[in-house]
């Protein structure tokens, strides 16, 4: 393995853990209605339990209501009951054959349990990012250590490595920045 070698795929794991906070900021609720706050939400289908979306199909009626088509007609009720036991504090309600989920107004305390939710998921990602940073200098250090690679190398790798790292966690300051934004927004 070269120090190319290395370095790409430090970069794409760090890309991957941007991804995965984004994914995770994504399920974070904000004042708006987002379909993938149902992706914890499980219903029985035939002895089996399954996420939601894959039994019905989930939309935005309008900013703050999730509507929900089961595609099957006995399903409606079993996907409601899951949504109202789920823990995300839901009352959904059928219309014929459509189900319609309100999301609450939130509390202004509310909004900052989420932005401390937010900002300790961002160090999250920061400490993951920081790792591969570190997982990589060690990689550098062993091809140093067998001769593989020159301590110049090491140096100019590990100055490299850096500014990745110090890209992606700037990144990562910045998803947080607009995620607390959007969720303090009335």
């Amino acid at each position: 393995m070269s120090i190319e070698d290395i370095k790409s795929g430090v970069e794409h794991k760090m890309q991957q853990s941007i991804e995965s906070f984004r994914h995770v900021l994504s399920k974070i609720r904000t004042g708006r209605a987002n379909p993938a706050i149902l992706d914890t939400v499980h219903v029985d289908y035939y002895g089996s339990m399954v996420p939601v979306s894959q039994v019905a199909n989930l939309s935005l009626l309008d900013s703050r209501t999730i509507g929900v088509s089961p595609w099957e007609k006995g399903m409606g009720a079993k996907i409601e009951k899951a949504i109202r036991d789920s823990d995300l504090g839901l009352n959904p309600a059928s219309q014929g054959d459509l189900i319609r989920v309100p999301l609450p107004a939130m509390t202004e305390e509310r909004r900052r349990e989420l932005t401390k939710v937010v900002r300790h998921e961002g160090e999250n990602a920061k400490i993951a990012i920081r790792n591969l940073r570190r997982d990589a200098n060690d990689s550098v250090k062993k091809l140093v250590k067998d001769k593989l690679a020159s301590e110049d190398d090491d140096r100019r790798s590990q100055d490299e490595v850096q500014k990745m790292t110090d890209r992606f966690v700037g990144e990562v300051d910045k998803l947080v920045a607009a995620k607390e934004q959007e969720i303090m927004a009335v």
